[in-house]
């Protein structure tokens, strides 16, 4: 199933019990549809495997890889560049409070050709030294059909300016929340592409921070800057080729996000 249909799902589970009770909780609530960048810490990758492969990746290098161009080369794919999808609810006649469901399809790529220090044993030999990661003689690891960070927002707005019908036009919004991740890893090994299923294999907390921009009175824009960190415990348990590799690692990000948006009043 497609990070997007996921989200979806869940969506139209929660969307109707939730608007159930809007009149005793929500004021209104907001789509958002937008695209992102990131930028990752370094990280430890630890490896296992059903032979008594063992061993750890020192500090790995890891990029992202936006693909925006696909926007516009294939326009009818709106979900392969890494994008952003959110629903939120207002907890306040003022909009000024407000839970988000929010899902970040993020990509997370090994950098190759980098030099590693690898600790542990492969097929029973005993490493401690560094190697270089190359897919045809050693491995290549991401996260590219997603990354997929799915979580609870709680969200505080707040107006800066508002325009000569007293309504809203700029305001400073902040976030914060936690979730979890459901990636789709593919993991090359010695020249052995692995590709797995969606699978919830983690969590995350994020703080965010920005602005939003009142186009007209429900169509806004929303650019803002967000930081966080994740921890996969079990990135590869799915593989359909090599049963039980599995794969433990965390990084911290900085993600620079731009979205769309429109409000909905109750």
């Amino acid at each position: 199933m497609k990070p997007l249909s996921i989200v979806i799902l869940l969506s139209l589970i929660t969307l109707p019990t939730l608007a159930q009770k809007k009149n005793k909780i929500f004021s209104g609530m907001y789509i958002q549809w937008g695209y992102n960048t990131e930028w990752y810490t370094g990280s430890n990758i630890h490896f296992t495997m059903p032979n008594g492969t063992n061993f750890t990746l020192h500090n790995v290098r890891a990029h992202d890889r936006p693909d925006l161009d696909a926007i516009y080369k294939k326009p009818k794919d709106i979900s392969i560049p890494q994008y952003n999808y959110r629903i939120g609810f207002y907890l306040n006649q003022k909009h000024s409070r407000s839970v988000e469901l929010n899902f970040d399809h993020a990509k997370y790529i090994v950098t190759d050709r980098q030099t590693v220090h690898v600790t542990g044993n492969i097929e029973g030999n005993p490493v401690n030294g560094d190697s270089i990661l190359s897919p045809e003689t050693f491995l290549h690891f991401e996260h590219t059909d997603g990354a997929n960070w799915l979580h609870f927002n709680y969200v505080h707005q707040q107006t800066l300016l508002y325009n000569r019908n007293k309504n809203p036009l700029i305001t400073f919004i902040w976030k914060a929340g936690a979730g979890i991740n459901i990636p789709r890893t593919d993991f090359t090994w010695k020249g052995d592409k692995l590709n797995n299923n969606f699978h919830v294999a983690g969590y995350n907390i994020s703080l965010e921070t920005g602005t939003r921009i009142y186009l007209l009175k429900k169509f806004f824009l929303e650019f803002t800057g967000k930081t966080g960190y994740v921890k996969y415990l079990n990135a590869l348990s799915n593989s359909n080729a090599i049963k039980g590799i599995r794969a433990r690692h965390s990084f911290g990000y900085i993600e620079l996000v731009g979205l769309i948006g429109y409000d909905i009043n109750f």
